[in-house]
């Protein structure tokens, strides 16, 4: 159970192939990292929740609701209430998994309010043998967008070898221990915060636009003097 003051990560990972992912042992070997500095974790799978790939409704926009009943909501509320984020995905034609980019899609909103602002996270990639870094920096920049700094993520080559992922056990541990010790210290990563205050800048004319009926996100933007 959390205690008042523990740190709380969260993981999102986008293999399909459930227990049986390199993937999915890769982000469970960071999250054990964060549980040796103390860190409460948790693992959700992507390809067991039902999340619905996005239809350019506005909906979202209008409302800060999106129309479709499904668990993304949800799942963006365990983001929100985290201290960390940490996103995994394996490589599929150089890009992340259809899971998990139907997710990233979803999360136009959250993006133009910058939920995550203040919080951490970072990400990891299996792959054959390429595309790795592309996917981590892909994962790094959505995490940047959402208002959080992004901890230097890792990927792993794995070709056809099952056992080539414990290889990367212990750099992955390191991972998950930097995120809690980053989080805990306060880190600043001036070039990441840079990034994020442009983006901010840039969002504002969103929110301004949409004062007028989404009147709370808007004094909250006010408030922390972002407009």
């Amino acid at each position: 159970m959390k205690t008042k003051n523990q740190i709380q990560i969260c993981a999102l990972q986008g293999s399909p192939r459930g227990m049986k992912s390199r993937t999915r042992k890769l982000v469970r070997f960071v999250l054990s990292g964060a549980e040796e500095e103390g860190a409460d974790t948790e693992l959700l799978d992507l390809h067991d929740r039902k999340i619905e790939a996005c239809t350019a409704c506005d909906a979202c926009a209008l409302t800060g609701k999106c129309v479709f009943d499904d668990d993304f909501l949800s799942i963006v509320q365990m983001m929100r209430l985290s201290d960390g984020i940490v996103l995994g995905s394996p490589v599929y034609i150089d890009n992340v998994s259809g899971q998990m980019k139907i997710f990233v899609d979803r999360l136009a909103d959250s993006i133009h309010y910058q939920v995550l602002t203040g919080k951490y996270g970072c990400a990891v990639a299996t792959t054959w043998s390429s595309g790795g870094e592309e996917v981590v920096s892909y994962l790094n920049h959505v995490i940047n967008y959402l208002g959080a700094q992004a901890l230097p993520g890792m990927w792993v080559a794995l070709e056809d070898d099952e056992q080539a992922i414990y290889g990367s056990e212990e750099r992955a541990r390191q991972l998950g221990r930097n995120l809690v010790r980053a989080i805990s210290a306060g880190t600043r990563f001036p070039e990441q915060l840079r990034i994020i205050e442009e983006n901010r800048a840039f969002f504002a004319s969103i929110v301004t636009a949409n004062s007028e009926w989404r009147r709370e996100e808007y004094d909250e933007w006010v408030k922390r003097g972002w407009i």
